[in-house]
């Protein structure tokens, strides 16, 4: 027995060692990856506090903007926004989820002297609070938030979870468009139906900014309205948590007929 042991013990003890070494390699390098992170955090606060002071400059707003933390969108990505919107002076600017960035998109038209902000929204209470904030800027003429529960899509033969359009108006051709919701917990890849629902509606020359285009599904999403939507010519920007901007070269793609089933299949949630 002893001329099997000495082996099979020697060979425990490597694979031991072996394990005891992959797992001090693991902390190595989330300890590099922590400290990668602490380094750079001052940084990235910093970046997003001159955003912010940027947006309140431009914009010349005497009052606070709503929080541009957690689900709400950046600084860096608003000023993106702002100056888009400050240069190209669009006139109708259709977003999909409220909150700060309609205000600062409100502010753009009240800058200019024209244009609408429509703001689809499946919460609520969230569109609630996006009028009330408009109302403290003295911006409520310049956007409209527009309830819009997410109701079941038939694109392609898939069903998708996504704002009601019914209640935006018919027959305008959108010159921008802001992508920030449903919340990714909504569905896998859940911001795709923006692409068949809305890209035909897209005037010649109009600009898609998609936030949150770091993540892997927005990554996914881009890729499939690539494929669907050639003409869109794509780039992505240096924000916090990543900006896609879609541009309309020529006029809108193709897209296949969208079926909307009536019944809601699911609760507000953002």
């Amino acid at each position: 027995m002893s001329d099997y042991l000495l082996p099979l013990l020697l060979a425990a003890t490597l694979l031991l060692c072996a394990w005891t070494l992959h797992k001090v390699r693991l902390i190595h390098l989330l300890a590099h990856q922590l400290r990668d992170q602490a380094d750079s955090a001052p940084a990235t606060l910093f970046h997003q506090l001159e955003a912010l002071d940027g947006l309140q400059r431009e914009l010349k707003l005497d009052k606070s903007l709503p929080r541009t933390r957690g689900w709400a969108g950046s600084p860096d990505f608003l000023l993106e926004l702002a100056r888009h919107a400050r240069s190209a002076r669009p006139q109708v600017v259709v977003e999909c989820s409220s909150g700060a960035s309609t205000v600062v998109l409100a502010r753009c038209m009240q800058l200019q002297g024209a244009g609408q902000v429509y703001s689809l929204e499946h919460d609520a209470a969230y569109a609630a609070q996006t009028r009330a904030e408009l109302a403290r800027h003295g911006l409520a003429d310049w956007a409209q938030v527009i309830d819009a529960p997410l109701r079941a899509h038939l694109l392609q033969g898939e069903t998708w979870p996504w704002y009601a359009t019914e209640r935006l108006p018919a027959g305008l051709p959108i010159d921008m468009l802001v992508i920030d919701g449903p919340p990714q917990a909504t569905a896998t890849h859940a911001r795709y139906p923006a692409g068949p629902l809305l890209f035909p509606r897209l005037a010649p020359g109009a600009a898609v900014y998609l936030d949150d285009a770091a993540r892997s599904d927005e990554q996914a999403i881009m890729r499939r309205w690539r494929g669907e939507f050639p003409l869109l010519r794509q780039s992505q920007l240096a924000c916090e948590k990543g900006c896609a901007r879609l541009l309309n070269e020529s006029l809108a793609a193709e897209a296949p007929p969208a079926v909307v089933l009536p019944q809601s299949i699911l609760a507000p949630q953002h």
